[in-house]
C-alpha cells in the first residue's frame, strides 16, 4: 500500500516513521514533509492549497491512503477533495472538523448530547464577557474560538488578567470567545480510531502545554508528553469511551456528518469525574510522538480500516513500556521564535531507546538549522517510565542550538521526581529532585 501523508512537523515525522515499519505499508510519500524525515520517507514537493496539482499528483503515483496531519487543511476541508477523487482519507470532513475549528460549536454539541465537560458561556463583546467573569470569579478560562495551534487558551489568575484578555482578543478580530469555568485536576489525552461508527481506543497519554516549569508560563503547542499514563486503569477508560467518545461520534453521525480519522479527547481527572477539555480532530502533537514508538499493532492496516469504515471486530496491540518526549524549542516561543541557529548533535539515530523526531528544521549548506519554535522531539523509551525520562534526557544532553529551552520536569506529577539534563560537552549531568 502506498501511502501520503501531509505535513511537515514532528506528528507527520512520527507517522512517516511507523508506517515505514508497517508490513502492510510499501511505500511512504509526505507532503511537504521536512529534511528529518528523508530516511523513512520520500518527500514530495507541493503545497497541499495547491488543490489541483495535488490530486493530478495523488492519482498519479496511486496513492491507496492519504493521513492528514495537522488541523488547518482538515477545517479547510482537503480530505473532502481527495474523497471525491476517489482515494481513502485518514482525517475527518470539512463539517466534521468543526469539532476543533469551533469551540463554540463543541461545546454547544456535548451540551446537547450530555457529555460532561466544564460551564461555557460565548460572549462577542467585552461588556458581556466581563459581567461573566466576574459573576463566575477566577481563576477562569478564556478560549479563542477558532484554531490557534493549540495556544490559544488562557487560563486567567486574576480579574484584571481576564479582563486585558478579553479585550485583546475582541479588540483585534470579530470571533468570539468561549469563557469557560476553571476545572482542577490532572488532564489526560485519550486518542482513539474513529472509522464513522466504531470507536478503537489508543493508550493515555499526558501533555505539557505551559512553556516553563511546574506549569508556568503560557500555553504551548506542547513541551513534551509520556504515555501510557499511570492513573488510566482500565475502568476509567471504559467511563471516558462510554460517557464522552461513543457519545461524541454518536453525536456526529446523528448530526449528518460521521466521524473518520483520530478523535483527540482531552480531558480533564476532576473529583466529580472526568469531563472533556477539548476534542481535536487529529493525533496530538507531542502525544504521538509517545504513542506509536509503544504500538505494536500495524499502522497501516489500521489506519486504512479506518478511513474505509472497517475497525469493527480489529484490536491494539501495545508494548508493556513507556515513551516520554521532550520539546527542544527555540527561544522565543511560542511568540517569536529565533531561527536559522546550527542544531548540533545526533538528531539522526533511531534506535529501541531513544529518537529524535524533527517538528522545526531546514537543512542548509550542508547542515540542519533551526525553522520553527518546536524544533525537536527527543523521546525516550524504557521498562518504567523513570527509565524512559532518562533516556529522553540523556539524549536531550547531546543536542544544542542557539537559544534552546526544553522543560525539565516533564513526567514529574507521576513518577514523584524529575530528571534534569544539561549539555555538557563530555558528560551527562543528571540531577534528581
Amino acid at each position: 500500500m502506498k501511502v501520503c501523508i501531509i505535513g511537515n512537523g514532528g506528528r507527520e515525522h512520527a507517522l512517516a516513521w511507523k508506517l515505514h515499519h508497517s508490513p502492510s505499508v510499501t511505500d511512504v510519500y509526505v507532503v511537504p514533509g521536512n529534511a528529518g524525515m528523508a530516511s523513512v520517507a520520500t518527500m514530495v514537493e507541493i503545497d497541499w492549497k495547491h488543490r489541483e496539482t495535488l490530486m493530478t499528483w495523488l492519482v498519479e503515483y496511486q496513492i491507496d491512503l492519504v493521513v492528514i496531519g495537522p488541523e488547518l487543511p482538515l477545517v479547510e476541508g482537503l480530505s473532502d477533495a481527495i474523497r471525491a477523487v476517489g482515494i481513502p482519507v485518514f482525517g475527518p470532513s470539512k463539517q466534521a472538523s468543526r469539532l476543533e475549528g469551533s469551540k463554540s460549536f463543541a461545546k454547544e454539541l456535548m451540551y446537547r448530547y450530555e457529555i460532561p465537560t466544564a460551564k461555557y458561556e460565548v460572549c462577542k463583546d467585552v461588556e458581556t464577557g466581563n459581567s461573566i467573569i466576574h459573576q463566575w470569579g477566577v481563576p477562569i478560562v478564556l478560549k479563542r474560538d477558532g484554531l490557534w495551534g493549540g495556544k490559544g487558551v488562557t487560563i486567567c489568575e486574576t480579574f484584571t488578567e481576564a479582563e486585558q484578555v478579553l479585550e485583546e482578543i475582541l479588540s483585534s478580530s470579530e470571533e468570539s470567545v468561549v469563557i469557560e469555568e476553571y476545572m482542577q485536576g490532572q488532564e489526560l489525552s485519550l486518542l482513539s480510531f474513529v472509522d464513522g461508527t466504531h470507536v478503537l481506543p489508543m493508550i493515555g497519554a499526558r501533555d505539557h502545554k505551559r512553556l516553563l516549569d511546574h506549569d508556568e508560563g503560557p500555553n504551548t503547542g506542547g513541551m513534551g508528553a509520556y504515555a501510557p499514563v499511570l492513573e488510566l486503569n482500565d475502568s476509567l477508560e471504559q467511563e471516558i469511551v462510554d460517557t464522552m467518545v461513543k457519545p461524541i461520534v454518536k453525536a456526529m453521525a446523528e448530526e449528518g456528518y460521521p466521524y473518520i480519522g483520530c478523535l483527540y479527547t482531552g480531558l480533564m481527572l476532576t473529583e466529580e469525574g472526568p469531563k472533556v477539555v477539548e476534542f481535536n480532530a487529529r493525533f496530538g502533537d507531542p502525544e504521538t510522538q509517545v504513542i506509536l514508538p509503544l504500538l505494536q499493532s500495524d499502522l497501516g492496516d489500521i489506519m486504512y480500516a479506518t478511513a474505509t469504515g472497517q475497525l469493527e471486530g480489529m484490536t491494539l496491540e501495545w508494548s508493556k513500556q513507556y515513551a516520554a518526549c521532550v520539546i527542544l524549542a527555540s527561544k522565543g516561543y511560542p511568540q517569536q521564535p529565533l531561527t536559522g541557529r546550527s542544531v548540533i548533535g545526533d538528531i539522526h539515530t533511531m534506535d529501541t531507546v531513544s529518537m529524535v523526531f524533527h517538528s522545526g528544521t531546514a537543512y542548509e549548506r550542508g547542515h540542519y538549522v533551526t525553522q520553527g519554535g518546536r524544533v525537536l522531539g527527543v523521546v525516550g523509551v524504557g521498562d518504567t517510565l523513570e527509565q524512559s525520562l532518562g533516556h529522553a534526557y540523556e539524549r536531550v544532553a547531546m543536542i544544542d542550538f542557539e537559544g534552546q529551552q526544553y522543560r525539565k520536569d516533564i513526567g514529574k506529577s507521576s513518577v514523584g521526581f524529575c530528571i534534569h539534563a544539561q549539555y555538557r560537552k563530555n558528560s551527562i549531568d543528571k540531577e534528581y529532585n
